[in-house]
C-alpha cells in the first residue's frame, strides 16, 4: 500500500517544472529556465525577509518618494535591490526596468548581455506592509528586440502579446509563486523548512462560476456612469442592457493588488481599477501597464480569462512610456467583456 501511494504522490519542484516545460521547445538554451529560477530565488529572499520584517526593522518608510510619487517603504527597496542584484551579472538579460526607478536599468558593461528583457514591479501593495497584509511582486519577460550592446528603452516598451512569461509571487499566510510561459499558469508554494517552491497548483482555470468582484467602492463617486452602473450590475442592484437581473456577487477587497488579483484567479471573479474622472493624476487609470497591467493580463488569458482597459484588451496596447498608467479589468471573460459594454453605452 504505501508503495502504491508514493507511486501516486510526485513532487515536483519549481526548478524541475521549468526544466520539463523546456524539453518542450527542442531549441532552448535553458536562459529563460534560469532566469525564472533566479526569480524564484529572488522570491524567496524577499519572503524570508517580509516574515521577519518587525525583527529585522525594515517596516515603515524610508523616507523618500519614487517616480510614482509614492513614499518609498523599507522593504520596497529592498525588494528592488535583490531582484536587480540576482540578475544584473548572468548574462541572460539584455536591460531591466523597475516601476521604483524612473529610468530603464542597464547591464554594466563589465558583465554580458543576453537576450531577454525584464520588467517587475518589485513589491506590489507595500502601503499593506506595517498591516502585515499580503502583499506580492509581479514580473514579465519580453526577448529583446534591439541588436547587440545594451538594451533599450524599445525593448521595454513591448505590447503584452509580446510577453515570453509572466508571473508573480505574493507572500502571505504562505509563499507562492504562479507564473506562466505561455503553456498554462502553474502555482507553487514555498515549503520554508525545506527552502523550495513545490508544485501545488498545477494548471490553474479561472472558474467558470465566479465569485467575487473585487474593486475600490471607497472611489465610487469619482468613476465614469458606466463603471458605477456596471458595478451596481454585479451587486445585482442594475439590468444588463438587454434588461436582465443577476444575483449579485460578494465583494472582497484587500488593497493589494496581487492578492486580490491570487484570489478571484482560483475562486472566479473580476478585479478592477477604473480611471478616476475626477484627479488629474488618474483621468488614465492608476495601475502601471508595464508592471502590472500586461504581466496579469498573460496569466488571466493562460487562465482562460481575459483583460481590458474598458475598451480594448490589455495585451494589445503599446505602451508609450515605462510608468504609463491604464485603467484594469482582469478576470473571468464574461464579467470583462460585460463592463465592456456598459462602458461602450454610457461613457463613449
Amino acid at each position: 500500500m504505501l508503495k502504491n501511494n508514493l507511486d501516486h504522490e510526485r513532487i515536483n519542484t519549481i526548478e524541475r517544472h521549468i526544466l520539463e516545460e523546456q524539453q518542450s521547445h527542442p531549441e532552448a538554451t535553458g536562459m529563460l529556465t534560469s532566469l525564472l529560477y533566479d526569480l524564484a530565488l529572488a522570491g524567496k529572499v524577499i519572503a524570508s525577509q517580509t516574515s521577519r520584517g518587525g525583527l529585522v526593522e525594515i517596516l515603515g518608510k524610508t523616507g523618500e518618494t519614487n517616480i510614482q510619487g509614492e513614499e518609498v517603504m523599507k522593504l520596497d527597496e529592498l525588494a528592488d535591490r535583490m531582484i536587480y542584484r540576482l540578475n544584473d551579472h548572468t548574462g541572460r538579460l539584455a536591460v531591466m526596468a523597475s516601476e521604483e526607478q524612473e529610468d530603464i536599468l542597464q547591464v554594466s558593461p563589465k558583465f554580458p548581455t543576453g537576450k531577454y528583457v525584464l520588467l517587475y514591479d518589485p513589491l506590489d501593495g507595500s502601503s499593506n506592509i506595517d498591516f502585515n497584509v499580503s502583499i506580492g511582486t509581479i514580473f514579465g519577460i519580453y526577448n529583446r528586440v534591439s541588436t547587440g550592446g545594451a538594451g533599450t528603452l524599445e525593448d521595454c516598451l513591448q505590447k503584452g502579446r509580446k510577453l515570453v512569461a509572466a508571473g508573480y509571487l505574493v507572500y502571505g499566510a504562505s509563499t507562492m509563486l504562479v507564473y506562466t510561459s505561455g503553456m498554462g499558469v502553474h502555482g507553487f508554494t514555498l515549503d520554508p523548512i525545506v527552502g523550495e517552491f513545490l508544485l501545488t497548483h498545477k494548471n490553474i482555470r479561472i472558474p467558470d462560476k465566479p465569485k467575487y468582484y473585487s474593486v475600490n467602492q471607497g472611489y465610487e463617486k469619482f468613476w465614469s456612469e458606466g463603471v458605477q452602473r456596471y458595478t451596481r450590475y454585479l451587486q445585482g442592484d442594475e439590468p444588463d442592457l438587454d434588461g436582465n437581473y443577476r444575483k449579485g456577487f460578494s465583494m472582497r477587497y484587500i488593497g493589494s493588488m496581487v492578492a486580490d488579483f491570487h484570489r478571484n484567479l482560483l475562486a472566479g471573479g473580476i478585479y478592477y481599477y477604473p480611471a478616476d474622472k475626477k484627479d488629474p493624476r488618474y483621468t488614465n487609470g492608476k495601475l502601471r501597464l508595464c508592471y502590472e497591467g500586461a504581466p496579469l493580463a498573460f496569466i488571466t488569458e493562460q487562465a482562460g480569462g481575459t483583460s481590458s482597459d474598458g475598451s480594448k484588451n490589455l495585451l494589445d496596447l503599446k505602451p508609450e512610456s515605462l510608468h504609463q498608467r491604464t485603467p484594469m479589468f482582469l478576470g473571468n471573460r464574461n464579467l470583462v467583456e460585460k463592463a465592456e459594454e456598459f462602458i461602450k453605452k454610457y461613457d463613449l
